[in-house]
């Protein structure tokens, strides 16, 4: 049954080509939060394996989940999902030395500086201590502890198993009246004088006609690539890791409440804990690892027995020129994959959601909110773009092939100027796109080796016996916190009542 609607240019039916964790959440938030105004119907191969290694998220997720009224508890037991505070990053500003990126605050800012340039001062006056032990979220990581309540506020996301999201919102979704198709996609029939894509033909001859397409369709961009030719920006001389290893394997520990990235000679290895198993794998340079190396290389440092074999995933890192190309947007992998580093591939999914929501042409598309959604969808990769290139190019390691070519190769200029200015001045400043904050940027440059060159004298302004009580008074006040919260893996067992 059609939806209101009096005009031939009206988007009345939206077709979502490809399922997984990128096509049920669009089909979960249209269905919800626009489904009396449009007919949602979802179509995808029972044949087609899902990537399925998009395992560690971030923060705004949670703001997701609450937009589409999703019950936090019954997700977490759907898809085996623990509680993440951050990423722990080992070897990668040199071997044998480890730092936190975490989700939380460090310190307390003031209007004209934020808390490292107060950290700094009291450095060489010899105060204080490490400059994460002002925060409460990295210090509860590093102690393997969590906990909420009001009282004490907590800034967190979730690891969980993708292919289990998928079908946890498939239910969701289908309950709010989705369409689900079964079947393959043989052809993506065009109009020959808009260029639009009018309908999809599955091989058993079914048609399934839409005004507005989403394609999830992975890497190959069945609609958004194959059809309409909308081209692909490859930024392989920024980022040169191009395969991935994966495999599972079972639980030899209680679960932490981050994510673990291992830097090695030609890339990185993860470490996502679930509750039931753990999630590995090792990204690396096909130049400068081969395949078998790698399997070799991640069997021998995972612990725990294998749940299956280790299976390669070829990519190029990149973006589509147009993430909205005619009548179709592009969503997941086949909008574009920067790597799995910072955990951004559900959060891109979810934003170009957000941003399509917000955008959407119920009286028909119009040029100049494809152009807004694409404005939006550059601003964001490329400050994604930045933060993940900054891991590689600021770092003391020179130990191998790998690393020698990261220190020589060229960078985006707008990297180079946020990592002078950081350097000359200690100061940082966000692009409009950039989806992590000025403590994820300083904690990440601080961690990985950058230490600027001066801080704001804003500092200055505190006579030493202020400072001290500043500074001690911070770090007593997170230690306080950190010691009332219970162990991770306790407080999971009596939040889900396992």
């Amino acid at each position: 049954m059609n939806k209101p609607g009096n005009s031939s240019n009206n988007v009345n039916n939206v077709i979502i080509a490809g399922g997984g964790t990128a096509g049920w959440m669009a089909a979960a938030a249209l269905s919800r939060l626009i489904g009396k105004s449009v007919n949602v119907t979802l179509v995808e191969s029972k044949d087609i394996g899902i990537v399925g290694v998009g395992e560690a998220t971030i923060p705004p997720i949670r703001t997701f989940h609450k937009l589409l009224g999703i019950d936090e508890k019954a997700f977490m037991r759907a898809t085996n999902a623990t509680f993440k505070l951050g990423i722990e990053f080992a070897n990668w500003r040199e071997p044998d030395y480890a730092y936190i990126h975490s989700f939380g605050v460090t310190g307390r800012e003031c209007w004209a500086g934020e808390f490292h340039h107060f950290w700094m001062r009291a450095q060489q006056e010899g105060l204080g201590s490490a400059f994460g032990d002002y925060c409460f979220e990295l210090k509860a990581a590093q102690q393997y502890k969590f906990g909420m309540s009001e009282r004490m506020p907590i800034n967190f996301a979730y690891h969980f198993d993708a292919v289990a999201y998928g079908k946890f919102l498939r239910q969701f979704a289908e309950k709010l009246g989705v369409t689900h198709v079964e079947g393959d996609i043989d052809k993506v029939n065009v109009n020959v004088t808009s260029g639009d894509i009018e309908s999809l033909t599955l091989k058993d001859g079914r048609n399934l006609a839409g005004d507005l397409f989403i394609d999830c369709t992975g890497f190959k961009g069945l609609l958004i690539e194959q059809a309409l030719h909308t081209g692909y920006e490859n930024w392989s001389h920024w980022l040169p890791c191009d395969r991935a290893v994966a495999m599972q394997t079972e639980s030899v520990e209680a679960p932490a409440p981050f994510t673990r990235s291992v830097a090695h000679e030609a890339g990185w290895r993860w470490q996502i804990p679930l509750q039931n198993r753990v999630g590995n794998g090792l990204v690396y340079c096909s130049r400068y690892m081969s395949d078998e190396q790698a399997k070799q290389t991640l069997m021998d440092q995972v612990t725990g027995n294998p749940i299956n074999d280790p299976r390669v995933i070829q990519f190029t890192p990149g973006k589509r020129r147009l993430g909205w190309n005619k009548n179709c947007v592009a969503l997941g992998l086949a909008s574009g994959f920067i790597e799995p580093l910072e955990s951004t591939s559900i959060h891109l999914i979810m934003t170009g959601i957000i941003r399509l929501l917000r955008l959407f042409p119920f009286d028909g598309v119009t040029q100049s909110a494809i152009d807004e959604y694409n404005n939006k969808y550059n601003s964001e990769m490329a400050a994604i773009l930045d933060f993940i290139v900054m891991h590689y190019k600021v770092t003391n390691r020179d130990d191998s092939l790998f690393w020698q070519h990261c220190q020589r190769m060229a960078i985006p200029d707008s990297l180079t100027h946020k990592i002078n200015l950081f350097k000359e001045t200690g100061r940082v400043f966000l692009d409009d796109g950039d989806i992590f904050r000025v403590d994820s940027w300083t904690q990440v440059m601080l961690g990985q080796g950058l230490m600027p060159e001066q801080y704001h004298r804003v500092a200055d302004e505190m006579s030493i016996e202020e400072l001290t009580r500043f500074i001690n008074g911070l770090h007593q006040h997170v230690s306080q916190q950190v010691q009332a919260l219970p162990a991770h893996g306790d407080f999971l067992k009596q939040y889900l009542g396992m």
